[in-house]
């Protein structure tokens, strides 16, 4: 759209558009990862690996907010 000289308020319409996009399949990936990986964890009971899965999930969401 840049190359195309395209109306800046469109171009920044699509990238929001975009972002809005990322932000449901990053959100869907969690919930996944969430319901497998971390619920295997819980279920483990492995105290060390409950501790990680709860750190890892904390340091991404944590990411994500910024």
């Amino acid at each position: 759209m840049v190359e195309e000289d395209r109306y800046c308020i469109d171009i920044v319409t699509q990238i929001a558009a975009v972002r809005a996009a990322l932000r449901r399949v990053e959100e869907e990936v969690l919930r996944d990862h969430i319901a497998h990986c971390v619920e295997h964890a819980i279920v483990s009971g492995d105290a060390a690996e409950q501790r990680r899965k709860v750190a890892e999930l904390m340091d991404v969401l944590s990411r994500t907010a910024r």
